[in-house]
């Protein structure tokens, strides 16, 4: 009996999961008996009914939430009545989920049936967490689609929400809670902090929420729990995951951490500090771990205030850490102090003279066996020499003493590893003073990268890096003579190995053996390229499942025994967890791989431009093809604008050479073009299905940026390129304000890439007439960034143009006045002083100088603002000024 309600309870899965499917492809208005099956079954009497009606309707729904919106009010409606049964768990779930489906499609019609449903939701969920914890974690989900909605719904409950339900009712009150839940409420209160952080401050929430935060983050762990790391008598090895109370502990820290990139710093100081600091003078080490936690967490959030306010005393406070009787203190004051030295250059490393005796001494002392503290004194002495130059010269006999004694006297492959990574960090900031231990550096590393065995493979990839640091960093004459050797090294390891990271290391170093000796390529440069092309066009890392969601199995561990009423309040997702559907899941490890190929292919063209043409137009003729092949088919947005930038790497250093070929110019053009209007794969839906929306935007916006940037470059390669596109940035009523300022800023670097193109002038001077109106209408926009890019275009039109737009000077001028009696923004008028002084430069004698003198005056302010940059121009204005009336 009990098998058949297990069988049916999964045949419902399977074909609420199958009906979803079907609504993708099927409205629900075109599928009648489906909304009347809905409709009889999520209002019935009958509890089981209830039940499988609301399963398929949060399968149908999430599958398709977008064609429910008529019929979103009956649903809430439907919503606010399952709530209030709080003996139906269950019920109360396939609710909840349905819910989250439909919270970032609804609008302000249904803001008040949302907002009368929060009470009832919270009351709900904590009925849940008694009944099944799992679900609960995963309805929660429905407080992050509530506060990412455009509708306010959740703001006038953000007090009950966040205070009484997630933290003190769900994180402190039972620490029997699953770690799942308890991870998943304080997801919430970071994700309030992130996006109603004001909202937060106004309501009085920072003090309770760091009221609950605190203690907890803080606390001794039970036994048993401890982290690894801080055990005085662990061997540094163990592998098992984070146990429970120390993943707790990182969302707490994740929690601060939000708060200091989100709130005001004075506000958050005001309430942080006395906790941390009775904290750092605790009996307790694990009360003062958690305030050095806090404090290090603090560093990037609020790096400015630290660094101008407190840098001193919380340095002080560091150092008194690294000499503390307790490891698990000492532990956390190395991270402290990595997380400093990370985030609060340059002022950090003034306390050089303090700070580095400790970590050199601290390091001496290590126990190899405790691996994370050695971990993290590598991470505090990376991040602290990066801005240490000149000043590394009096520490660096010990540094280098320490860190070839790793490499030489211990078999421990982690240590050799971060010692390697260590000598490449000290490289970027001694440079030449290094090489006197360059032989016994190298004699090391060559040792590491001829051994293939699979345990070396990470030491291997860190000794291709920091052999890639030496070459740009040790001096052209020291490393020279190992260049050839280098390559031929990096292409017997690709040959030996197949593994992503090493292959991207020896791209990289490939790219740097090509700044110090180009010509030891030459011989390689097919085998080179063909490698990296490979890499560009490889899918390999891509995996694909053909299972669906719909073939839903048994899970192993179901219990024979179950009744009827428990069988059917198990929501069926466990059975489906491992089973995939038609996703393309690519590895970080391929992604960076191929953006590495991309630098590397560019920065090898750009030194062979330098160094042989033969082999340069050989290179040429195979990379842009490839590029451009990646351009229009990649999936994956940072392949893409890897490319790109290669490539305007590639046109801007080698002007005609790269656009030698006939029909390159037009294959190019159109593959900038298709970017800009959104019509590659990547922007077609394509990429890492992991990344949220707010992170798929920003690469859209810097593909187009990343295209946008080649359109200058091209056109100072190719006056004739401009033609091509001017089409494109005509303006539009309906464009935004983004894409005003884009296109204006654009035209703007391409004209002023005219200026030094032989014939530029005549191209320029063509184009004016449909330019002007464009720039002008430019100057009297609302937005102030768009009116900066068009004064600036109005500049360099003038003088990319010269005489030939003379004629247009009273009307330009009449603008510029127009505009400086009624502009705020420092940068517009900026701009517009710089411009004037292009328009003399260009024209001496269609600028009346008797009242444009008042505008040089007003330039020598503007200067001030930014003297580099228009100090030249302005002079040059003032001499044919003065050489005018001369």
């Amino acid at each position: 009996m009990c098998t058949s309600v297990i069988f049916r309870h999964v045949v419902r899965h399977s074909l609420s999961q199958l009906s979803a499917v079907m609504v993708k492809h099927e409205t629900p208005d075109r599928w009648p008996a489906l909304l009347t099956l809905l409709n009889e079954s999520t209002k019935s009497n009958n509890p089981q009914d209830r039940q499988v009606g609301l399963l398929l309707l949060s399968k149908v729904v999430d599958s398709n939430p977008e064609a429910f919106k008529p019929h979103y009010k009956q649903l809430l409606q439907l919503f606010g009545n399952v709530l209030q049964d709080v003996t139906n768990t269950t019920a109360s779930y396939y609710c909840i989920l349905t819910l989250t489906a439909i919270t970032s499609y609804t609008g302000t019609e249904e803001m008040n049936l949302m907002r009368s449903l929060i009470p009832r939701l919270i009351i709900a969920l904590k009925h849940l967490i008694q009944a099944d914890q799992n679900q609960a974690a995963e309805a929660m989900e429905v407080f992050d689609e509530l506060l990412e909605s455009e509708v306010s719904v959740l703001v006038p409950h953000i007090f009950s929400v966040s205070l009484p339900f997630c933290l003190k009712w769900t994180v402190s009150s039972d620490v029997s809670l699953s770690d799942s839940l308890r991870v998943k409420a304080l997801s919430c209160i970071a994700l309030l902090i992130r996006l109603k952080s004001k909202a937060v401050l106004k309501q009085n929430l920072l003090a309770p929420i760091l009221q609950v935060v605190f203690p907890i983050m803080s606390a001794t762990p039970p036994p048993g729990e401890e982290d690894p790391e801080d055990e005085e008598n662990s061997d540094g090895n163990n592998d098992s995951e984070s146990p429970k109370h120390f993943a707790t502990q990182v969302c707490f820290i994740i929690v601060i951490d939000t708060m200091a990139l989100h709130m005001p710093p004075e506000k958050l100081f005001k309430q942080l500090m006395p906790l941390t600091q009775a904290c750092l003078a605790s009996e307790n080490p694990y009360e003062r771990k958690g305030g050095l936690l806090c404090l290090a967490v603090l560093a990037e959030g609020c790096a400015d205030h630290i660094r101008t306010k407190m840098l001193s005393s919380v340095l002080q406070t560091v150092c008194r850490s690294l000499s503390d009787s307790n490891q698990v203190v000492r532990s956390a004051g190395l991270f402290a102090l990595g997380q400093f030295s990370e985030h609060l250059q340059p002022d950090v490393s003034k306390y050089h003279t303090e700070l580095m005796p400790l970590l050199l001494g601290y390091m001496s002392s290590l126990n190899e066996a405790k691996i994370g503290h050695v971990t993290k004194a590598f991470y505090a002495l990376e991040n602290f020499l990066e801005n240490l130059d000149d000043d590394i010269e009096s520490y660096l006999p010990t540094l280098m003493e320490t860190m070839l004694s790793a490499l030489h006297n211990t078999d421990n492959l982690k240590l050799k590893e971060l010692a390697v990574s260590a000598i490449g960090a000290i490289a970027n900031a001694a440079k030449e003073m290094l090489v006197p231990y360059f032989p016994p550096i190298i004699e090391s590393l060559k040792g590491f990268l001829t051994d293939i065995q699979e345990e070396m493979r990470s030491l291997q990839t860190q000794a291709l890096d920091t052999l890639s640091v030496l070459a740009r960093t040790i001096g052209k004459d020291v490393f020279s003579p190992l260049a050839a050797e280098c390559v031929q090294l990096g292409l017997k390891l690709t040959d030996a190995v197949d593994d992503p990271d090493l292959r991207r290391c020896t791209y990289s170093l490939f790219s740097a053996v090509s700044t110090v000796s180009p010509e030891s390529l030459i011989p390689h440069l097919t085998a080179i390229t063909t490698l990296m092309l490979m890499s560009l066009k490889s899918t390999e890392g891509v995996t694909v499942s053909t299972y669906d969601k719909q073939f839903v199995l048994l899970d192993d561990d179901d219990d024979d025994d179950e009744e009827e009423d428990s069988v059917l309040e198990e929501d069926g997702e466990n059975e489906v967890d491992n089973v995939a559907g038609y996703v393309s899941l690519v590895e970080n490890a391929y992604i960076d791989e191929k953006e590495d190929a991309c630098d590397a292919l560019g920065e090898i063209a750009f030194m062979m431009e330098m160094c042989l043409c033969a082999a340069l137009h050989k290179l040429l003729e195979v990379v842009l093809p490839c590029f451009l092949q990646v351009v229009k088919q990649e999936h994956e947005r940072q392949v893409v604008m890897g490319v790109l930038e290669a490539m305007n790497a590639i046109i801007k250093s080698c002007q005609g050479e790269a656009l030698h070929t006939p029909g390159r110019l037009e294959e190019i053009s159109h593959a900038i073009r298709d970017v800009l209007k959104k019509k590659t794969v990547c922007q077609d839906g394509g990429g890492d299905e992991a990344d949220d929306d707010e992170q798929q935007a920003e690469y859209d916006a810097m593909l187009q940026e990343f295209a946008g940037e080649g359109i200058p470059i091209l056109a100072s390669a190719s006056k004739t390129f401009f033609f091509l596109f001017f089409s494109f940035f005509w303006q539009k009523p309906s464009c935004t304000v983004a894409d005003r300022s884009f296109s204006v800023g654009t035209l703007a670097e391409t004209l002023h890439s005219l200026v030094s193109v032989a014939g530029g002038r005549a191209v320029a001077g063509r184009l004016s007439n449909r330019l002007l109106p464009v720039l002008v209408a430019g100057v009297k926009d609302s937005d102030a960034e768009v009116r900066n890019n068009s004064v600036y275009g109005l500049g360099v039109l003038a003088q990319a143009a010269g005489p030939i737009v003379s004629t247009d000077y009273p009307m330009m001028l009449s603008l510029f006045s127009n505009l400086l009696s009624k502009e705020s923004d420092r940068r517009v008028i900026d701009n517009l002083c710089a411009a004037l002084c292009r328009m003399i430069m260009s024209h001496t004698e269609g600028v009346p100088l008797e009242q444009v003198l008042i505008y040089g005056l007003i330039s020598v302010n503007v200067i001030s603002w930014s003297p580099e940059k228009y100090f030249p121009l302005f002079l040059q204005s003032i001499q044919l000024t003065v050489n005018f009336w001369t």
